[in-house]
């Protein structure tokens, strides 16, 4: 993780998980004003409810009004720039909470490990895929 011109640069998806989920809300405690610091704040409880583990589906209903209310105060105090096709996308996971289940079920973090371990085994770096697939073959065979 590099932090060049003020971005973060070379985050894995479990990085920018970690960031939104937990560090966000600290970080942004004694910068910005109360209203945006709220808004933000409310974001970050957003993503670690529905990414818990268990979560009762009485409140799935709340949590997608609560959603959309935070996308409201967002747009209230972000200028229009910021909000492109995946800011959006934050009304629509509850209802897919709904029809496939908890998110920790669905998560890639774990096949993203195991590709490093893949890769980790080949040889042929400029043909990473062909080299995989032959490293896996050459263990069944053994």
């Amino acid at each position: 993780m590099l932090l060049k011109d003020l971005k973060l640069v070379g985050l894995k998806s479990h990085d920018c998980h970690v960031l939104m989920q937990q560090l966000l809300a600290v970080a942004i405690r004694d910068i910005l004003s109360n209203k945006v610091k709220l808004a933000i704040t409310q974001l970050c409880l957003f993503f670690n409810a529905i990414c818990s583990k268990v979560l009762d589906p009485v409140k799935l209903d709340e949590l997608e009004n609560e959603a959309a209310i935070i996308l409201c105060h967002l747009k209230i105090y972000f200028p229009p720039t910021f909000f492109d096709i995946m800011v959006h996308l934050i009304v629509h996971l509850v209802r897919e909470i709904k029809c496939c289940g908890l998110v920790y079920l669905r998560w890639m973090y774990p096949v993203e490990r195991y590709m490093k371990i893949l890769k980790w085994y080949t040889k042929n770096l400029h043909r990473l895929k062909a080299s995989i697939v032959e490293k896996i073959h050459r263990k069944r065979s053994y």
